[in-house]
């Protein structure tokens, strides 16, 4: 017999009855009915029932060992009486009478529970994380995750894609966000920087002439932490050579919904080939977002016309003002009270905005101030162009553009929850396509990009030459999921006259684009196929289909959110002789200065 198991704690089974086993495990629950002891053991695999009376000669160790040791069981397989099977059990027709235990490693008392899924402060959760792995839910996820990748990986080889690791130690360039360094030992005050994401490399490799490749590649941000983002991630990684956007979206959308699909446990996804293609400009009126929830079935309307000349004053001041104003539904709501929409107000104040504006209706009758100033004609005009009924509501955000939109986008997605109209059970995907390839930036008083520098201009340089610049759009994409961006991507600039001219309009000469992306130029000038890519997050992919709400559900071992790993103590300071080999000597933090930024490169990948 093994040393430590025949079976597993999920093989046995009605057919094993009368056979003699050996399980190995920890001890998940105790549960002593007065001269019987029934333990679950429970392993990876899952939970087998183990029994003692006083006819085991197992009986007394078991009473003495505590939860969560780790036990070595013989024993014989005897069925369960029908009354007690359990079903929820792969092995709950059957449970193993003790016969001897042999205690491989003796558990203190716990300072958290394993058994059971109830809530436990993050703060012990992270520092006994493997007990925390230990519990059903996150051993699953981590599972999934495991699972989820093997998936991604398979469906990109089916397809033609080549999987290459790029380097971890590289240089720093001004990218996205900032670089965590490494300092050398063997060039004394150098760095190397890990990679934010393999942007430029995975470029290199198609100048190299590797047409498809992808990796599964882990990132580093040293950035602000939230429950979607940590100090390092993993992606899939992937580029395209002699594509257009369509291709890209074509090569992807089938991995993703596939992938969807294999986990998705029950929930619908949508095909491959119906991914919706949504224009910047109509995600931020419609959804007042980037990264729209199509499960809400809200639609923000813009009603600015309506308030230019109007009896409520402060609407038509804004509008006079050059701002807009905005509109969110609210369906049904004649059964609501006067306080459900004081509450959203209140609820846009508490979000640090100025109030949201309400009109009720019921069977008809307009209420609230606005309509009272605007009219009872004005606003029966615009509920009917607004296709609204006699028992609808309506929530109202005005001021600067940008600002309206974003208030409400986030009423949008507020109302649908107050009135449960976000649809369950399905994963809805869409692109977002068409952004502007330049933004204002009112504090420098000038035109910069208004996110990847190296997208492709659509009309190339024509459009370069010709066009306004904060009319150009760019081949630039996102891929969202719920209401959860998955990654950014973009067909290339891979013409380097073209990427001049672009960072000229951006107030960079060509010492500048030659100074900082050296590596990309040069390449470019000696022979660069059009290309293009993206990188789905892989955290996030995971958090949508294991149903969590962050990230560090699906890690296995994650930060807290201010990036310490509070189970192996780091950050931590360093030793002086390992200063000294580095060349290295600490200082207290400076304050805080202006400086000049340099321009920066958007990488591929959820932010």
């Amino acid at each position: 017999m093994h040393a430590y198991r025949t079976h597993t704690c999920a093989q046995l089974s009605a057919e094993n009855v009368g056979e003699t086993v050996r399980l190995s495990g920890w001890m998940h629950r105790k549960r002593d009915h007065g001269g019987v002891l029934f333990v679950d053991l429970r392993d990876h695999y899952g939970i087998t029932q183990v029994v003692a009376d006083e006819d085991s000669p197992a009986l007394a160790e078991l009473e003495k060992v505590r939860v969560e040791s780790v036990v070595t069981i013989d024993g014989e397989v005897k069925k369960r009486t029908p009354e007690t099977v359990n079903a929820d059990l792969p092995t709950g027709e059957i449970e193993v009478f003790a016969r001897s235990i042999t205690v491989q490693s003796a558990a203190e008392e716990l300072p958290m529970p394993v058994a059971g899924e109830q809530d436990y402060p993050e703060d012990i959760r992270l520092k006994y994380r493997f007990l925390d792995l230990r519990r059903e839910t996150m051993h699953r996820n981590v599972m999934l995750r495991s699972k989820v990748i093997a998936s991604l990986r398979r469906r990109m080889n089916e397809i033609g894609f080549t999987e290459i690791q790029t380097p971890i130690l590289t240089a720093s360039s001004p990218e996205g966000a900032r670089d965590f360094l490494v300092p050398s030992r063997m060039h004394p005050n150098k760095f190397y920087a890990l990679p934010q994401a393999p942007q430029m490399f995975k470029q290199m490799l198609m100048v190299s002439g590797f047409d498809r490749y992808f990796q599964i590649a882990p990132c580093f941000r040293d950035e602000d932490l939230r429950a979607d983002r940590s100090l390092e991630f993993y992606q899939l990684d992937f580029e395209m050579s002699f594509v257009t956007q369509e291709d890209v979206f074509q090569a992807l959308e089938p991995v993703l919904a596939g992938t969807f699909e294999e986990f998705a446990d029950g929930n619908s996804v949508t095909p491959a080939g119906e991914f919706s293609r949504i224009p910047y400009a109509e995600a931020m009126l419609k959804y007042g977002s980037d990264k729209p929830d199509l499960r809400n079935p809200l639609i923000i309307s813009d009603v600015t016309s309506h308030f230019e000349k109007s009896g409520f004053g402060l609407f038509e001041k804004i509008v006079g003002g050059g701002g807009v104003v905005r509109v969110i539904p609210a369906p049904n709501t004649a059964d609501k009270s006067r306080k459900f929409f004081d509450d959203m107000n209140n609820w846009a104040r508490s979000e640090g905005y100025a109030g949201l504006g309400y009109v009720t209706r019921k069977g008809g009758d307009f209420g609230g101030p606005i309509a009272k100033n605007h009219g009872p004609d004005r606003m029966e005009q615009l509920y009917d162009e607004l296709g609204l009924g006699p028992d609808d509501g309506l929530f109202f955000a005005a001021g600067k553009e940008q600002e309206a939109a974003k208030l409400a986008g986030a009423a949008r997605t507020q109302v649908g929850e107050q009135l449960e109209l976000i649809e369950e059970g399905c994963f809805k995907f869409c692109w977002i396509v068409d952004f502007p390839m330049y933004e204002w930036d009112e504090d420098a008083k000038k035109v910069d990009f208004s996110h990847n520098p190296f997208s492709m201009p659509q009309g190339e340089m024509e459009a370069l030459e010709t066009i306004d610049p904060l009319e150009i759009k760019a081949w630039q994409y996102d891929i969202v999921c719920n209401g959860y961006e998955l990654s950014s991507g973009a067909i290339r600039n891979h013409r380097p006259d073209i990427m001049y001219k672009a960072f000229e309009i951006a107030g960079y000469d060509k010492e500048d684009v030659d100074r900082e992306f050296s590596g990309m130029i040069e390449a470019f000038k000696l022979g660069a196929p059009p290309h293009g890519g993206s990188a789905p997050g892989i955290d996030r992919i995971v958090m949508l289909l294991a149903g969590e709400e962050a990230i560090r559900e699906v890690i296995a071992f994650p930060l807290n959110q201010k990036g310490e790993d509070l189970m192996m103590g780091a950050p931590s300071q360093a030793q002086p002789q390992q200063l000294r080999e580095l060349h290295l000597r600490l200082m207290e933090p400076a304050k805080k200065a202006a400086t000049k930024e340099a321009p920066v490169a958007s990488n591929d990948q959820s932010s």
